[in-house]
């Protein structure tokens, strides 16, 4: 079965009349003019919009971060400060005059600030030892509630002697003895909890409202009385094992008394009050210790009583829920089949549309992201995306058309001839499910011409790609390949059971769901048995390097920031205690010949194909000791590799530009050598 949808968005946004017109391809240098809109944030009274506009330092080889202001009807664009330090999370006030932001400061962390509409002024208000997150005004505008980190000092086993006056010693050791000691992208985590916080909007003395060993972090939400935060956090006394549990709290502001609200095993999280105050609804579902479960919107009494599931028929995990003004409803965000949606149910579960193709944020690699924020009379603010451009801003309102009101990337894109992007559907040979996925053509495609196929796995597993822009992949099109990428089993966005397919068996049938879509390209003509071409990272680097031992089929590999053995990866990375039992089952001293089976180096003697193995050098997610395993044993086999190391950089390989053109550069470069 094949099944094709075209991407048309009538008024959501238009492709330049010239766009697969012009002969300029997009080139590794366009990456330095990429913009996007990240945090769109709708004034109270709808009519302008304060967003983070984001884009690339070609000087300093990062990414940049300003907040950018913009009337409704499109309007008065303009940056909201004269800073040149980056600026993010904006949070309008009630009475929307004022907007609280957090920037940072040179030489030192991010700081609390606040821009007066009618002034224009700008202001710090805070003198904090850590970062702020979370911020929430209080509903009479003069507070702001927010966590931050309150650090603690390693611990010591000795007292070491003490060292003569001018003497220089080796640092001391650092010890630790925490389940979760580091975590990929920012490496040693400081010893501490993160507690909740409220400071004057006009600034003054921080008071600190928690302060005991639990992370009572999130974003806090206020009561409209004013009179209570409610907040997320795992409280229990197993809170460091029984990770993946959290509740939901009430904290009193005047006592400082906390009460737990929900109780049971699994994450309760996000919630967020009624506006007459009487109704808490949140996100969570109870844990049934598998791979993938859908996140289900409850309700509950504002005391904690009365829980209760509003059941939408999605099937489909929800997020980033907000009450419609009226109280009669929740809005929310879903992925769908490939498409970030925003959603709308009454309180007896009936569900509507209110706009689709929210995300763009997400640069390198097409997947799903986004925001949307609403204002008093439920006008939505969103990232839209296309697969041909990074987020724009859009408006909508419950049953109207969505209308994009920025076009930040047309002075590029309209000089661009990129490749189009088409979906597919077709069964998988395994079971006969259906199987989404899609094909971007190279820039002036002859459908009469055979051409090599690029095949890109999504990392993950339990994730998406759809049709949304992606650097990497234009790149590879105007290189001259067509691409295909796929959301095989375990992919989100088709329900729980479509997701929970490699409960135990990852990698698993998803293989065969991927060589079904290549061997249908083929016999669609569109390329050859020997033209065949596959990547991915991450996850999508374990399916690569499983698919060159299952098949010789390719003329050559490039395997980023893989897990090669799940023994090694599971007692080594940095969330080493989150894979027992969720992924496959006991521990690995306890399941060794399973956690091995599983490993793609198990398949490494088949493994004939020319293959590029990358890795990030601070990578503490995928350790650059697993794609070590790989690069060795092809070296010892006499098989053609080459191992790449990205100095610096973590699992989020790309998060420099210099990084995303590199990855770009050595998987062409490694495939040019066999094509």
């Amino acid at each position: 079965m094949l099944r094709k949808r075209l991407f048309v968005l009538v008024l959501l946004f238009s492709i330049p009349t010239l766009l697969f017109a012009q002969n300029q391809p997009f080139s590794r240098m366009d990456i330095f003019d990429l913009q996007w809109i990240q945090d769109p944030q709708i004034s109270p009274d709808g009519n302008q919009i304060i967003y983070v506009r984001r884009g690339m330092d070609i000087m300093k080889d990062s990414r940049t971060a300003s907040l950018w202001m913009i009337n409704a009807d499109g309007t008065g664009h303009h940056k909201l400060t004269n800073r040149s330090e980056s600026e993010s999370s904006p949070v309008w006030s009630p009475s929307g005059d004022r907007i609280a932001f957090t920037s940072s400061e040179e030489d030192h962390g991010s700081e609390l600030f606040i821009y007066w509409v009618d002034s224009g002024k700008t202001a710090r208000i805070s003198q904090l030892e850590r970062s702020p997150g979370g911020l929430s005004w209080s509903p009479d505008g003069s507070q702001i509630a927010f966590s931050m980190k309150v650090p603690e000092s390693n611990p010591t086993l000795v007292t070491p002697p003490s060292k003569p006056d001018g003497a220089e010693w080796a640092d001391a050791p650092r010890v630790t003895t925490r389940l979760n000691y580091e975590q990929d992208g920012s490496g040693y985590i400081e010893p501490g909890f993160r507690q909740l916080f409220v400071v004057n909007a006009d600034g003054g003395a921080v008071r600190q409202l928690t302060d005991d060993d639990y992370h009572n972090g999130g974003q806090p939400t206020w009561t409209p009385d004013g009179k209570h935060l409610l907040f997320s956090a795992n409280r229990r006394p197993d809170w460091e094992r029984n990770y993946r549990n959290s509740e939901i709290y009430s904290l009193d502001i005047s006592s400082g008394e906390i009460k737990e609200l929900t109780d049971r095993n699994g994450p309760d999280y996000s919630p967020t009050v009624s506006p007459d105050g009487e109704t808490i609804a949140y996100l969570g579902y109870m844990d049934m210790v598998q791979t993938y479960q859908v996140t289900k919107l409850w309700l509950m009494d504002r005391d904690g009583s009365n829980r209760r599931e509003i059941e939408t028929g999605l099937d489909r995990s929800l997020s980033d829920i907000s009450w419609s003004s009226d109280g009669t409803g929740i809005y929310f965000m879903y992925d769908d089949e490939g498409i970030t949606k925003i959603g709308f149910t009454d309180l007896d579960g009936d569900t509507e549309l209110v706009a689709e193709n929210i995300g763009g944020t997400t640069i390198g690699r097409p997947y799903g992201g986004g925001s949307y924020s609403k204002s008093e009379d439920d006008q939505i603010s969103f990232t839209l995306a296309s697969p041909y451009h990074p987020a724009e801003l859009a408006l909508v309102g419950m049953g109207e058309e969505a209308q994009k009101i920025t076009s930040l990337n047309e002075p590029l894109f309209s000089n661009r001839n990129l490749g189009e992007v088409e979906e597919i559907w077709y069964q998988s040979s395994v079971d006969g499910i259906d199987i989404q996925g899609w094909i971007v053509t190279p820039p002036n495609y002859d459908p009469d011409r055979s051409y090599p196929l690029l095949v890109e796995n999504h990392g993950g597993p339990i994730s998406n790609y759809g049709e949304r822009f992606s650097a990497e992949v234009q790149l590879y099109a105007s290189a001259g390949y067509v691409i295909f990428y796929p959301n095989p089993r375990g992919s989100t966005g088709y329900g729980e059971e479509f997701g929970n397919l490699l409960y135990h068996d990852y990698p698993g049938d998803d293989y065969q769901d991927v060589m079904d879509g290549v061997d249908l390209l083929i016999e669609r003509g569109i390329t050859t048995e020997d033209s065949l071409y596959v990547t991915g990272g991450s996850a999508g680097g374990i399916m690569t390097a499983w698919m060159v031992g299952k098949n010789d089929r390719f003329e050559a590999a490039a395997v980023v920031k893989p897990v090669m053995n799940w023994i090694s990866k599971t007692l080594s990375a940095d969330n080493y205690y989150g894979y027992a039992n969720y992924r496959y089952p006991g521990q690995p001293w306890e399941n060794f010949e399973e956690y091995w089976s599983y490993s793609p180096i198990s398949l490494v003697g088949n493994v004939e194909t020319p293959t590029l193995v990358m890795v990030g050098t601070d990578d503490l997610r995928t350790p650059p000791s697993e794609a070590k395993q790989l690069y060795s044993a092809l070296k010892i086999r006499d098989i053609e590799t080459a191992y790449v190391e990205i100095p610096g950089a973590s699992h989020s390989i790309v998060s420099r530009p210099s990084q995303l053109i590199t990855k770009v550069d050595h998987v062409l470069a490694w495939f040019e050598k066999y094509r």
